[in-house]
Formats: structure tokens, C-alpha cells, sequence
């Protein structure tokens, strides 16, 4: 008997042996879950911005690469005339400066630690999010297989009662019970019914909130 379009979940069969296993559950969990995203992606972003932390006194640094031509000689004054002391060759030149602000010196070690902090805090954060995913899973796992067996025993009560209902119908043509007993069979298969419905309605919610929770479809949630 199959209570979800498609035939995705069999009543008569146990969920959990329908189901993938618990830990794989999780995994999906985790691969889809909105707010896991979210984390992954402050993670992401602090980690560059802990790195970038590092690189920060450079932020000032300057290089130059250039060509000269022509004679450039250096010239000193002495007391026998000028003489010449150096020649700077022709060709390429390359050089780098750098500007260091007296801030980003004494202050780098705790800039760069601040950085870290926030970045150790968002993979913490991410992971209390994963836990208390996790603890979702598992409550609303339960509740859909316990939902499972309060619903097979509503249907048995039911099937019960049907029989019951059915004999009664048969003695009150024979005149072997009164109305008011036929009365009485009938209201307890009507109660029986209700109750059936309810629990199919409580399976019902818990298995879409499982499909919602993990974020997939319930035909993937499956074993293969």
C-alpha cells in the first residue's frame, strides 16, 4: 500500500529499510541545506579576508621598471678638479619602494589575529549549524518512523472494525441486535476511520518535512 504519489514510500514495508541510511540522510542534509551555504560562504569570505590580513603592509609597496640611454656619469669635486668617480650603464632598471606606516607595523599582529578570530568563529558557527541540523534530522527521522507504526496499527484497528461493522450490518437484518447496538458499531468504525486519516495525515507531514529538511525529492531519499 502506497500512501505518497508515485508509490515513493510503501506502508507495508519499514521506512528505514526504504530509506537511505541515517548518515547519508545527513550528507545530503548538509550538501543542501540553505543555511550550511550560508556558512560555507562566511567561511570563504573570512578566510580571504584573513589572508589579505597577512598582505597588508605591502598595500604601500611600489616597484618601477625602466630603460635609460646616454651617459651618466658621476662626477666629484676634489682639491686636484673634477674627477670622475662612477658610470651608471645603460640599460634596465628596476627598483621598489615602500612607504611603512608606524599603524600598520606595531598593529599588523593584532590585525592579522582579528582576522583569524573571525574566520575560527564562522567554521564554529557553521558547525553549530550543522549540529543542530543534524538533532532536526534525527528528531523528525523518529517521528516518521514511530508516525509509521501508530499508522499501521490505526489501519489494522480499522480493518477490525469493518469486520466487526460488517457482521452487525448481517445480525440487524436477522433481528439478532437492535438499532441502537447497530448504532453503536457504527459510530466506533466512523471514530476507527478518523483516526486512520489522521495518521496518514501525520506520516504524510512528516515525510514531506524530511524531503524538505534534507532537500531532495523523497524518490531520491530511496535506496538503491
Amino acid at each position: 500500500m502506497s500512501i505518497i504519489p508515485n508509490d515513493t514510500l510503501l506502508l507495508q514495508e519499514d521506512i528505514a529499510t526504504q530509506l537511505m541510511p541515517f548518515e547519508d540522510l545527513y550528507t545530503l542534509a548538509i550538501t543542501y541545506s540553505p543555511m550550511v551555504k550560508i556558512g560555507n560562504e562566511q567561511v570563504n569570505s573570512l578566510d580571504q579576508v584573513y589572508r589579505l590580513s597577512k598582505l597588508k603592509i605591502l598595500e604601500n609597496a611600489t616597484g618601477f621598471v625602466n630603460y635609460s640611454v646616454g651617459n651618466q656619469a658621476i662626477f666629484s669635486t676634489t682639491a686636484y678638479g673634477g674627477d670622475q668617480i662612477g658610470q651608471i650603464a645603460n640599460g634596465y632598471r628596476a627598483g621598489v619602494g615602500l612607504n611603512v606606516n608606524l599603524y600598520d607595523v606595531l598593529g599588523r599582529r593584532q590585525l592579522i589575529n582579528q582576522a583569524q578570530s573571525n574566520y575560527k568563529a564562522a567554521i564554529h558557527q557553521r558547525e553549530s549549524v550543522e549540529l543542530q541540523l543534524k538533532r532536526e534530522l534525527i528528531n523528525l527521522y523518529q517521528d516518521l518512523l514511530t508516525a509509521q507504526r501508530v499508522l499501521k496499527l490505526r489501519i489494522a484497528d480499522e480493518q477490525t472494525s469493518l469486520t466487526a461493522y460488517r457482521i452487525a450490518e448481517a445480525e440487524l437484518q436477522l433481528g439478532r441486535i437492535t438499532p441502537e447496538a447497530m448504532a453503536v458499531n457504527s459510530n466506533r468504525h466512523t471514530e476507527i476511520k478518523a483516526a486512520v486519516e489522521m495518521a496518514k495525515g501525520e506520516f504524510l507531514k512528516f515525510a514531506y518535512q524530511l524531503e524538505a529538511l534534507v532537500g531532495v525529492p523523497l524518490y531520491q531519499l530511496k535506496r538503491n
